[in-house]
């Protein structure tokens, strides 16, 4: 079936969806974007991907020339008329057109689009036996640079660090900050199980990084946190380093396009038994029921 995009209000061919090579957002990464899931055609937590869009457009002064209620109704239309029950949908606002210069002032009006398609970041096997990931040398964006709740279509430093996970064999790596601390994957939140008490009744707690560390704030990463808070688990967030990486009982990412995928190995290090953890595929189960049965939009 032949795809459409939503582009500048109407629905186009993918041929006709065309951003101007003077496009600020081409030029410069100057944008926004959303990446969001559709499940059983329902729209997963659209309102919530759709405050974080125009909380990323407000702090770099992009004016998105649409209501959020407007938004929302071009997702639901794109979806539709791709007929796509379940998929993947890429929502980008763009600075628009504007001179070869970073004035940004010379950008008149914003570009946005909607794309819906499949997406599958990972092979199905990893999400039964887990994956193997390592930590890059490319670390985080300073916080004080550009802060990492902001969503911005520029994501070279992700890609270069997404290039050293390749070359070493696996599909995904651990980000470290300025500081040396664990701030996130590549395209995911990372999350950790340890034991902590008495030797003989420890006690489960599900760790990851506070957002200082400069993690985005993932709506995946929320809705599990919610999930494992109604499953009775202790949630913290604390600074992590590679050596809590090394030495945990379990370990997960998420991720809109991600999902939520066990990991089994660390630099070469195997995390707890090798094997997903018993809370990481009980989080997943409760992931995938919320999903298939619900989908909340908001």
């Amino acid at each position: 079936m032949l795809k459409r995009i939503w582009f500048n209000g109407r629905l186009v061919e993918p041929q006709e969806a065309v951003v101007s090579v003077f496009d600020h957002g081409l030029l410069y990464g100057d944008g926004v974007f959303e990446g969001i899931r559709c499940y059983n055609g329902r729209v997963f937590k659209l309102a919530t991907h759709l405050r974080r869009l125009d909380e990323s457009a407000r702090s770099i002064r992009l004016k998105i020339p649409y209501a959020i209620d407007a938004l929302a109704q071009a997702v639901r239309q794109t979806v539709e008329a791709n007929e796509k029950r379940n998929g993947y949908i890429r929502l980008c606002v763009t600075r628009g057109v504007g001179t070869l210069g970073l004035n940004p002032l010379t950008c008149k009006d914003a570009s946005v689009f909607v794309i819906v398609d499949d997406i599958g970041l990972y092979a199905e096997e990893m999400y039964r036996e887990g994956m193997p990931i390592i930590t890059a040398s490319t670390i985080r964006n300073h916080p004080a640079a550009l802060s990492p709740r902001i969503k911005s279509m520029n994501y070279l430093n992700n890609i270069l660090a997404k290039m050293e996970a390749l070359d070493a064999g696996v599909m995904e790596a651990v980000m470290l900050n300025h500081q040396g601390n664990v701030a996130e994957c590549t395209g995911d939140n990372i999350f950790i199980v340890r034991r902590r008490g008495g030797l003989e009744t420890p006690k489960p707690v599900l760790i990851t990084p506070p957002l200082h560390a400069g993690a985005l704030e993932g709506v995946t990463m929320n809705v599990v946190i919610d999930l494992a808070v109604a499953a009775g688990l202790d949630v913290d967030r604390v600074d992590l380093t590679r050596h809590d990486l090394y030495t945990a009982d379990e370990m997960f990412l998420t991720g809109t396009a991600a999902e939520v995928i066990p990991v089994t190995r660390v630099d070469g290090r195997v995390i707890g038994s090798g094997q997903p953890g018993a809370w990481t595929r009980k989080l997943m189960k409760a992931f995938h029921d919320l999903v298939s049965q619900d989908a909340p939009e908001d």
